[in-house]
């Protein structure tokens, strides 16, 4: 079991107070050793998800920003981050993993989902939000994510009431949700389990999610196994 290392996140704290490419390269023994134990943590996790789960894809986010159209031009992100993608149509959502000294997080969901999803996803909530808001009220739910979040529009997206009573819902653009870890969580040897329990605790929130993304309004499957 593979626990995240009290000098990884030495290493980003450093990286924090030296983000630039000569202190890197003087320094790039220590970004590969806590590269490596990204690598180690996020096949772990995987393992662990793929007992409930199946996962098809993951993905370790590179730590040399993209400055190109940037006005930040620090060379390299102060943060770890991971993904993981659920195999097929019948296993929507993914999982993020967000690892930064103060701020990290678990979290996943829907965002920026492509313009006929979150037509889908809006059409459907029209029709039926009960079945969302009870996912979202419940109290496990509440407990490890407080609130649904993600982009929301100022106004009505184009065709839809803004006095419908389920507007507050309809006007997401992505739906995520994350729950907060302090270092000394994130260093824990409990940390992989806290993450898979996490995970898991968004499977009620998937599964709506999963449903409407694979019917038709009137229940018809969009796709086949």
């Amino acid at each position: 079991m593979t626990e995240i290392k009290k000098s990884s996140f030495k290493f980003l704290k450093d990286i924090a107070k030296n983000n630039n490419r000569e202190w890197f390269k003087k320094n790039k023994d220590s970004f590969l050793v806590a590269n490596e134990n990204m690598k180690d943590f996020l096949e772990s996790v995987e393992a662990e998800m793929n007992k409930t789960d199946a996962i098809e894809k993951t993905k370790l986010f590179r730590i040399y920003r993209d400055v190109r159209f940037s006005k930040d031009k620090t060379p390299y992100n102060g943060h770890f981050s991971m993904s993981m993608s659920r195999e097929g149509a019948f296993r929507r959502g993914g999982y993020y993993i967000y690892l930064k000294p103060n701020e990290s997080m678990v979290g996943g969901g829907f965002w920026n989902p492509e313009p006929k999803d979150i037509k889908l996803i809006r059409d459907h909530i029209v029709a039926d939000d009960k079945p969302l808001r009870k996912i979202l009220k419940s109290k496990k739910f509440k407990d490890m994510f407080g609130e649904l979040q993600g982009n929301v529009l100022k106004t009505a997206p184009r065709g839809f009431d803004p006095n419908h009573p389920a507007i507050d819902l309809i006007r997401y653009k992505s739906m995520v949700v994350k729950r907060d870890f302090t270092d000394k969580e994130v260093m824990s040897p409990d940390f992989l389990k806290e993450v898979a329990k996490t995970f898991k605790g968004m499977r009620p929130f998937f599964n709506y999610m999963t449903d409407i993304l694979t019917h038709d309004l009137d229940g018809v499957p969009l796709y086949t196994e």
